[in-house]
């Protein structure tokens, strides 16, 4: 006697309520429909306007809803059961906001990402061959990103010269920023898309494809050299070497014992001596570095310094369930505590911002769904399914914007952040590909 299926979860049973109904034209290709959307948006990221991101993503969430309408529920899965949690952390936290209108925008900011993450976990689980189109739109988006960037070396210097600082340490440096108006978010947006161009230059077998990765990833890599962005080097330093580490344990698999331990500590000293070379003989970087370690001296260092001291007193007074999400919630709050002439738009810290916006239970929801996406990657190191190798990029890239993420918030821009969803929604799909394998 066959066991009863699991009962669907009240949370779900809205799903599969059009199954029966008879299918249009759009129903049928609804998966051609939103992969093209996806890709759409992917490679748009840093090209159109805030107004036609906004619209894109919109439009991803609907076309979720109407793909969840006519296929039956199924099961939650780790990652999506953590970000129900940060959901509704969020929703408790807008509902108890001192500033409830303003964090109800941040909610509908989160849902709309969560619409985004929703369509692509679909897709990947449906037809996984669309993993490998959206990272071309990716590469698209930051091959013509780099370009721009990297041409602006060559033009007029005198917007460049608006992000030299006078006040610090690396005075005179001059950083491009591409389309995104800012250097920091260029870095930001380069970042978690490098280790995914490093597994595409593997999957991809023809020479084309392959040319094509390599120029994004180099010309990618360069621009956020370029950025001289402190947060997007020590992510972009986090993301590359993750994915080295993580490729050469997976090929390395069957090796002896020992050597495979001692093969990545090789390569990781390696690293540690080329980088410690390079900022020996490339001046630039040396002094961009050093400004890490100059505490208040640098402008940069001392602005943040400034802004960590009230996010915390904003942090110590609502612990539990913070101010709500979103940074319309941050701004009717922080001038309340601000010191003066230090004026922020956000916590300029992604776990600070995280405890700021939803308190204790936000950041732990964020946290487990970290080390859950963490796990499920690790799997793969001796997986044979489809997304072994995506998975891995996935984590290398999560690497890299939580390395930046440590004093800066970046992240949260829809240029970084879309990255990041697609990241998870990989990881996601990484359990089915590997059920059926």
């Amino acid at each position: 006697m066959s066991p009863a299926p699991a009962p669907v979860p009240l949370l779900l049973r809205w799903q599969g309520l059009l199954t029966g109904s008879s299918e249009g034209p759009l129903a049928r290709q609804l998966p051609t429909v939103a992969g093209l959307v996806l890709c759409a948006l992917m490679a748009g990221m840093p090209l159109v306007t805030r107004g036609g991101l906004t619209l894109l993503i919109l439009a991803s969430g609907l076309l979720w809803v109407l793909w969840a309408l006519r296929t039956p529920p199924g099961p939650i899965g780790a990652i999506s059961g953590w970000l129900l949690l940060a959901l509704g952390v969020s929703v408790l936290a807008t509902g108890f906001s001192p500033v409830p209108k303003e964090a109800l925008q941040g909610l509908f900011k989160l849902v709309s990402y969560l619409g985004v993450y929703a369509l692509m976990r679909q897709l990947l689980a449906e037809a996984p061959i669309w993993w490998d189109r959206i990272v071309a739109a990716l590469l698209a988006g930051q091959l013509a990103s780099a370009v721009i960037g990297i041409r602006q070396l060559y033009g007029d210097t005198g917007e460049l010269a608006r992000w030299a600082d006078p006040n610090s340490v690396a005075d005179g440096t001059i950083r491009i920023y591409g389309p995104l108006e800012n250097p920091n978010l260029l870095a930001g947006y380069l970042l978690p898309i490098l280790p995914l161009a490093v597994v595409a230059l593997i999957r991809w077998k023809r020479p084309a494809l392959r040319l094509f990765a390599l120029t994004s990833l180099v010309l990618g890599a360069a621009a956020t050299y370029l950025s001289y962005s402190r947060g997007g080097w020590l992510g972009m330093v986090a993301s590359l070497g993750m994915i080295a580490l993580l490729l050469v344990l997976r090929s390395t698999r069957h090796w002896p014992p020992l050597w495979r331990r001692l093969l990545p500590l090789l390569l990781l000293l390696l690293a540690v001596a080329a980088l410690v070379v390079a900022v020996a003989l490339v001046e630039p970087l040396r002094i961009r570095l050093l400004s890490l370690v100059v505490g208040r001296e640098d402008s940069s260092n001392n602005f943040r310094v400034n802004v960590w001291n009230a996010v915390i007193e904003m942090i110590y007074d609502r612990p539990w369930l913070g101010i709500g999400p979103g940074n319309k919630a941050f701004n009717a709050i922080y001038p309340l505590y601000q010191q003066p002439k230090f004026n922020a738009l956000s916590a300029y810290s992604v776990p600070l911002e995280l405890l700021v916006e939803g308190g204790l239970p936000g950041l732990l929801a964020v946290l487990g769904l970290l080390w859950t996406s963490v796990r499920l990657a690790l799997a793969q190191l001796k997986g044979e399914a489809a997304f072994a190798l995506p998975a891995l990029a996935a984590l290398a890239a999560i690497a890299g914007l939580g390395t930046q993420g440590i004093a800066d918030t970046i992240f949260f821009r829809p240029e970084v952040q879309l990255t990041g969803w697609f990241c998870l929604a990989t990881l996601a799909s990484t359990v089915r590909s590997a059920r059926e394998a």
